[in-house]
């Protein structure tokens, strides 16, 4: 597929996206009630169907939840003027967020119902300079190992040609959540 054909397929599922995202709650934070019983793979589903809350972030530094599967998500982003540093590249935390979204949200696919991670390591390996020349980048995260206490993943940035940006991994803490009962 050639990189018009990539831009144009990930600019029009970002629209069908973002329009069902939109229609539900809009950005914020899900509830106790909204997550208690599902997986984390559920609770994501229903994240990019629109049925719960978005986060804020995604909406500040112009990203949407793209893809997801078992062991895997992707964001698609916007690298735009305001991600700038003062040398007119997109700036590394900008990088940094997006992997970290990726990656931790790929691990959430993989917690069951009840457990909860965060992130306790992240490193990321910028490889290329990215302007906003580049109108989409793709973040996507892949768990390598999820145990009972440890999760990683590893993910790549890359554009519609291809390039690669940037690559990361990530080591996760996995612990049980507080009791949905608790008061």
């Amino acid at each position: 597929m050639s990189k018009t054909n990539h831009l144009d397929a990930w600019l029009a599922q970002e629209q069908t996206i973002r329009a069902a995202m939109d229609a539900g709650p809009g950005p914020g934070v899900a509830t106790a009630q909204q997550a208690a019983g599902k997986t984390g793979l559920e609770f994501m589903q229903a994240l990019l169907r629109g049925e719960l809350p978005y986060a804020h972030i995604a909406r500040t530094l112009d990203f949407t939840l793209f893809e997801l599967g078992h062991g895997r998500a992707a964001f698609l982003g916007t690298p735009g003027l305001a991600h700038l540093n003062p040398m007119g590249t997109v700036h590394g935390g900008w990088f940094a967020t997006l992997l970290d979204s990726a990656l931790g949200c790929a691990v959430h696919t993989r917690m069951a119902s009840g457990q909860g991670y965060t992130t306790a390591e992240l490193s990321v390996n910028m490889v290329r300079a990215l302007t906003p020349k580049v109108t989409r980048v793709l973040a996507q995260g892949r768990v390598i190992h999820c145990g009972r206490q440890v999760a990683t993943a590893e993910g790549r940035l890359i554009g519609p040609d291809g390039t690669l940006y940037a690559h990361a991994t990530t080591t996760c803490l996995v612990f049980p959540l507080a009791s949905q009962s608790a008061p």
